[in-house]
């Protein structure tokens, strides 16, 4: 049995980690929760959590139509349409975007140690870019990037397509799924990769109902309290300062 704080039995050894970027390495899923509260305001509705959790993750139309749909203003504001509006918005947004409490330290760990690490994410180049402009030193280390409108990601999550394409690109070609360890904050994200056959660390956003906690192999509150060890991946170093 996996406890979410300490070791994680019958799992590993680890040889390659691959990382999900909104909410997880970036704090941008709160530019999107911004947004899609200012369009539903116009409708006299408000945006919820159990939502959110259903568009965490998706690719961009996909998360459009369940937004149109559930919220009830598919007759008034398409899809399509809504991503239009809502990408004006977020081009101004995204330039600010910070990175995670841990974030850069694990990715500058893992790298040191000679961990192949990549980054999958349901975000399109344009998106990707915008996100990543002020941080381009620490994504320069990921090994390879595989985007949402990547050609052989054919579904977003909850399909396992966007780890299984992240697998097959690392230096030596396609590595067994049951070596890889993903980090994900989305619910979709952590079936996916359950999906592809590899293991799963979660960082949920608080406000994240937790009975999407159990597909997960490890829930943590924040990568700060990532102990690799636990994966069998080099453990961090003991500084004094």
């Amino acid at each position: 049995m996996a406890n979410p704080s300490g070791s994680v039995p019958g799992k590993g050894p680890i040889t390659h980690v691959i990382f999900d970027m909104d909410g997880l390495l970036l704090d941008t899923e709160k530019y999107y929760t911004e947004v899609q509260e200012i369009i539903l305001a116009r409708y006299n509705k408000s945006f919820d959590w159990s939502l959110k959790a259903k568009m965490m993750g998706k690719k961009a139309i996909e998360a459009a139509r369940v937004f149109v749909e559930e919220t009830g203003i598919s007759d008034s504001l398409t899809a399509e349409d809504f991503l239009v509006e809502r990408e004006a918005m977020l081009q101004k947004l995204f330039p600010n975007s910070e990175i995670m409490p841990g974030a850069s330290r694990l990715i500058r760990h893992l790298h040191a140690k000679g961990i192949p690490i990549c980054l999958a994410t349901g975000s399109h180049r344009r998106h990707f870019e915008l996100k990543t402009q002020r941080h381009g030193e620490l994504f320069s280390l990921m090994h390879h990037v595989v985007l949402g409108d990547d050609p052989e990601v054919k579904q977003g999550k909850p399909s396992p397509d966007i780890f299984l394409a992240a697998a097959k690109r690392f230096e030596g070609g396609s590595v067994d799924p049951q070596k890889i360890l993903v980090f994900e904050d989305a619910p979709s994200g952590v079936n996916a990769a359950k999906n592809a056959g590899m293991s799963v660390v979660m960082v949920p956003d608080p406000r994240l109902d937790s009975s999407f906690h159990d597909a997960a192999d490890q829930v943590l509150s924040s990568l700060l309290d990532f102990s690799p060890n636990d994966w069998g991946l080099p453990p961090f170093e003991v500084t004094a300062s």
